[in-house]
């Protein structure tokens, strides 16, 4: 299995890059976030695909997410769904037998503090309810966290800034502690250059001057499997690079997917009809 998610920051922005990213490295899935686009905005060459299925989760011109399974992967549509605390098109999931794959964007607090932690703590009841109820988890994308003062760069370190502060570190080891591993840090342990974002400014991106924001969390037993977990900074025009893992041996049994509905391919409104006019030219 290889998974990649990446923080777009407006899916017809980097739309090329997207196309090229699923025919070259041919992720099992793909999790985006902030496509910044409703479904029938989404450029056609990414709105239906003949080798995934895909469910586009977004608003116009703000936050956003998308799932994309290679159907070699999953023979059957499986299941797609939003967990009840989903907010401002932030989270959708898919169904892989006992395994769930999940695409979040969680806020980034600037608007709003308090709706960021009210995210972050149903998100965490959802894992802790996912994992008690026996599910395996691979949960991906921006969390809007920089998990430790290391996974800051130390000229961006400031620990009353949101994105750094002590509730919110809290809560995503809170998260962490339901049986998942962080696998970019699992697989880096003492990197302390080990970053997923850069502000769009003065080469920070370049400079590698950044944070580390975007995650792959598995669950324990399919941690044991990851072969590796790598961020890939100098794809695309993103303020964010995409980070896939790569896992080894089957992490569900195709057969016991079970089907979901339909999910619907995303198509561009009907144009408004022509106003009638009378002799005059004024409207009837």
């Amino acid at each position: 299995m290889k998974i990649t998610t990446w923080n777009v920051n407006g899916i017809r922005a980097r739309e090329a890059q997207v196309f090229d990213w699923l025919r070259i490295e041919q992720p099992d899935v793909l999790c985006l976030q902030e496509i910044k686009a409703s479904a029938h905005q989404v450029p056609v060459s990414l709105a239906s695909s003949p080798d995934h299925w895909v469910y586009w989760h977004g608003n116009k011109g703000y936050s956003g997410v998308s799932l994309h399974v290679r159907k070699g992967f999953s023979p059957v549509e499986p299941r797609f769904f939003h967990p009840a605390f989903d907010l401002e098109n932030r989270i959708v999931a898919v169904e892989l037998a006992n395994l769930i794959v999940a695409s979040i964007y969680v806020p980034n607090g600037g608007k709003s503090f308090e709706a960021k932690m009210i995210f972050l703590n149903a998100m965490e009841r959802f894992i802790a309810d996912s994992h008690a109820a026996g599910k395996l988890l691979v949960l991906c994308g921006d969390l809007n966290v920089a998990r430790t003062p290391r996974d800051v760069h130390p000229e961006l370190a400031e620990p009353e800034q949101i994105g750094q502060t002590p509730p919110e570190r809290a809560l995503i080891e809170k998260m962490i502690g339901h049986g998942l591993v962080d696998l970019g840090r699992h697989f880096a342990p003492d990197d302390d250059r080990l970053f997923t974002w850069w502000a769009p400014w003065r080469n920070m991106k370049e400079k590698n001057v950044g944070w580390r924001l975007d995650y792959v969390l598995a669950s324990q037993a399919l941690a044991k499997q990851a072969r590796s977990c790598t961020v890939y900074r100098e794809f695309g025009t993103s303020d964010h690079g995409p980070v896939t893992a790569k896992f080894e041996g089957a992490l569900f049994d195709p057969a016991a997917v079970v089907a979901g509905p339909p999910v619907p391919t995303p198509r561009a409104p009907e144009p408004p009809a022509a106003p009638q006019l009378d002799l005059f030219g004024n409207p009837k």
